[in-house]
């Protein structure tokens, strides 16, 4: 499902805006340097330069000009997929741009945020700055096409009579029947919330129209929203159709260069086409995500390099006027840190017979889940393997044979680890398509090393057995055809998300499978949560988060 986005087109006349210099000191060679590079396409250079020009308009007490350096830093960062980068610098610029005179560029940071806030899922958050937005702005078509993207904001969390109230206003204002392109948007958001309202609710007729205007006016990015409703909408009614949207989708998404509506027709062609068909797909969309994470993991780099770089002479300066400062301060902090230890040193004098007390119960609970997870789900694990992959060879079979064997033997010695941090993420979606068969596909999302960077090993591994007893649940009881694992990462913690459309559970309020207990048991004692919801469509939905300490 993709409502009406066009976040390059708003990220666009952010830039345009941008580019209006007057009002501030326009000298500033280094922020005439940061624009050319930015202009000619060379994003990296233009970041170093917009990065220096703030530290001289800070020098020179131009707070305008170093708000303005810092938003365009946010667009680039935003731009090569960085949301909470470019959050971070918007949050910053905006201490700058204090004055009532500067709304314009308010406007600018405050609609890139929400922009941030919608890549980033958090749709509460988006609207707030939406809304924000909305305040600042002093232009009529400009407040038309927030109040569209707050309606698709209210749409994707499924506050559908909001969002039909929000378009249908819209589409009794003057700008709707002044401007074809803004019309387009309105009339296919209107028609799409209300077909997801009210799955019966016959919308063809309305998204058709909508395409028609964008392909009159040779709309590419509209005419890309429009095929991915019109998929969405056909889906279930009409399939032969709904593929037909997916292909043209993807065919518009590959001239426009994007990446995230590519793999989003790609995921409607994996379910919509016949097998061979399908697998093909599914390998296309395994290799451009793969590539995505890591062109989006080098430009993150590449920009914190450079902000480094950047900062480390200003840096340098501060940290010689305040090396007398740290001095006392360090001194406070020892003299705090060593009454601290003497405190924690009688607690833990205190406690130390509790700990006794419950250190035969933790290792008996230890030594009965390396069982668990060593000889039955490892079993079962093979099993499967064997059933899915008939090729699969008599010396491997017995090299994993061994392998649980040796483990087994193992498992009463305390330095025991199935799992180290090394290539985490490689080994735990190997794990996750070993579940897959000709009956049963199984989608790994965003998961590259980087999420689990700083994730110790233990935590790692009582999250591959974690994940591991739901796809031994997923085979063996709920008959799915469709399973999906993804991976999110903020700076506090990590979430996983499976989601399968098998029978699902028919109570969760009266969970007592061994497995959902030895789950909920794990996920505990690594400090997490996890939850078990229904899945709207059919089926599962588990939702995992692990605090990053």
């Amino acid at each position: 499902m993709k409502l009406t986005k066009n976040y390059y087109l708003i990220v666009l006349f952010i830039i345009l805006s941008c580019s209006k210099k007057e009002n501030f000191n326009p000298t500033n060679p280094n922020y005439e340097k940061a624009w050319y590079f930015f202009e000619n396409g060379n994003e990296p250079e233009a970041f170093k330069y917009f990065n220096i020009a703030k530290n001289d308009f800070l020098q020179d007490k131009d707070s305008i000009g170093a708000g303005k350096s810092l938003m365009n830093s946010s667009i680039i960062l935003l731009n090569a997929g960085d949301y909470f980068g470019s959050e971070e610098s918007n949050i910053q610029a905006l201490k700058y741009l204090k004055n009532a005179d500067d709304h314009e560029y308010v406007f600018s940071v405050y609609n890139s945020i929400a922009i941030s806030r919608k890549k980033l899922q958090d749709y509460k958050s988006a609207l707030a700055w939406y809304e924000k937005a909305l305040s600042a702005s002093r232009d009529s078509l400009e407040k038309t096409k927030i109040r569209n993207n707050i309606a698709v904001a209210l749409s994707k969390s499924k506050e559908y009579d909001q969002a039909i109230a929000v378009l249908e206003d819209l589409s009794n204002q003057p700008e709707y029947h002044q401007d074809l392109n803004t019309q387009s948007k309105i009339r296919d958001n209107l028609a799409f919330t209300k077909f997801l309202q009210n799955p019966s609710y016959h919308a063809e007729p309305e998204l058709k129209q909508a395409l028609s205007i964008r392909e009159k006016e040779n709309d590419l990015w509209g005419q890309n929203a429009s095929h991915a409703h019109l998929s969405d909408y056909f889906h279930e009614k009409d399939p032969p159709q709904s593929l037909f949207h997916a292909e043209k989708m993807l065919e518009i998404a590959s001239e426009l260069g994007s990446v995230d509506d590519q793999l989003e027709a790609l995921q409607k062609l994996v379910t919509l086409e016949s097998s061979d068909h399908s697998k093909k797909y599914f390998l296309q969309y395994q290799k451009l995500n793969d590539s995505l994470q890591t062109a989006r993991a080098k430009a993150k780099n590449q920009f914190a390099l450079i902000r480094y770089e950047t900062e480390k002479e200003k840096a340098e300066n501060a940290r010689k006027q305040n090396h007398i400062l740290k001095q006392n301060i360090a001194i406070g902090v020892l003299t705090i840190s060593l009454f601290g230890g003497f405190i924690g040193y009688k607690r833990r004098q205190k406690g130390l017979k509790q700990e006794k007390e419950i250190e035969v119960k933790n290792t008996q609970l230890k030594y009965s889940r390396r069982v668990h997870d060593i000889i039955a789900n490892g079993l079962y694990h093979a099993m499967v393997e064997i059933q899915n992959n008939q090729e699969l060879n008599k010396e491997i079979i017995l090299n994993r044979i061994e392998k649980m064997y040796e483990d087994s033997r193992d498992i009463a010695r305390d330095d025991f680890m199935e799992l180290t941090e090394k290539d985490f993420a490689a080994r735990l979606s190997e794990m996750l398509y070993s579940y897959q068969s000709s009956d049963q596909k199984v989608f790994v999302v965003e998961n590259d090393q980087e999420k689990w960077n700083g994730i110790s090993a233990a935590v790692q591994s009582e999250i591959y057995y974690i994940l591991r007893e739901a796809m031994v649940n997923m085979v063996k009881h709920s008959h799915a055809s469709l399973t999906s694992v993804k991976i999110e990462r903020s700076e506090k913690e990590v979430l996983l998300k499976y989601t399968d459309n098998g029978i699902g559970i028919e109570d969760l309020e009266k969970i007592s499978a061994s497995g959902i207990r030895n789950m909920e048991n794990r996920i505990e004692t690594i400090g997490g949560t996890v939850i078990f919801d229904k899945n709207p469509k059919g089926g599962l939905i588990i939702t995992i988060s692990v605090p990053i300490p």
